[in-house]
């Protein structure tokens, strides 16, 4: 059974964040609210708990997880960036983007996919999900909550996600009612940016 906590989407309570965060080092699967509805997350290390994300989500071996960070300055550890994209990311985060990037050594293998070596990466626009970051230190692994047959519409009330995902989940956190729509995905491997997924960021800045 899992934890459910009510953190306060703008003043979010340090004690409530803190054990969140124990959740996640402890190996759990937490449901978190993004600012592109919520997302299921894990500590990068934690290979048991990726597993758990993978069979919720009845993902496919090449599927491409998300490095959800706080801030630009963990990009460059995880991820190679040109000038070129890196304006383009400093100009559009935090935001509703996902940025598709070459992922560096740093990387355990096994996050990335399998044929070109990439790794998505973004910079969320919700105060719960960044004080999460803050608090534990490094990016959460991470992908939007798509339950199987329910591809391109994230969950959106923590109150239903409860009721489905109660047991299968360690912690899940009530930070509002949130948008359907996920993340617009921009791969920035090449030199000029490829729409992947339009989603609820504007796709304007990349063509």
């Amino acid at each position: 059974m899992s934890q459910f906590f009510y953190i306060h989407p703008e003043n979010p309570q340090s004690r409530l964040i803190n054990q969140s965060v124990e959740i996640l080092k402890n190996g759990g699967v937490i449901v978190y609210p993004t600012d592109s509805g919520y997302a299921l997350g894990c500590s990068i290390g934690d290979k048991h708990a990726m597993d758990r994300i993978v069979e919720i989500r009845s993902l496919p071996e090449n599927h491409n997880f998300t490095l959800v960070c706080s801030d630009l300055s963990e990009l460059s550890h995880y991820a190679t960036v040109s000038n070129q994209a890196y304006r383009l990311i400093k100009n559009n985060t935090p935001g509703r983007y996902t940025f598709i990037l070459s992922a560096t050594k740093e990387l355990p293998r096994r996050l990335m996919t399998s044929k070109r070596k990439t790794i998505g990466l973004r910079v969320p626009d919700n105060q719960i999900a960044l004080d999460l970051l803050t608090a534990l230190g490094e990016p959460i692994l991470s992908c939007s909550l798509m339950l199987p047959n329910e591809d391109h519409i994230t969950q959106s009330d923590p109150e239903e996600i409860r009721d489905r995902l109660e047991r299968k989940v360690d912690l899940i956190i009530h930070g509002g009612y949130l948008g359907q729509e996920p993340t617009t995905v921009v791969d920035l491997t090449e030199n000029t940016p490829v729409i992947l997924r339009e989603g609820s960021g504007a796709i304007d800045p990349f063509i």
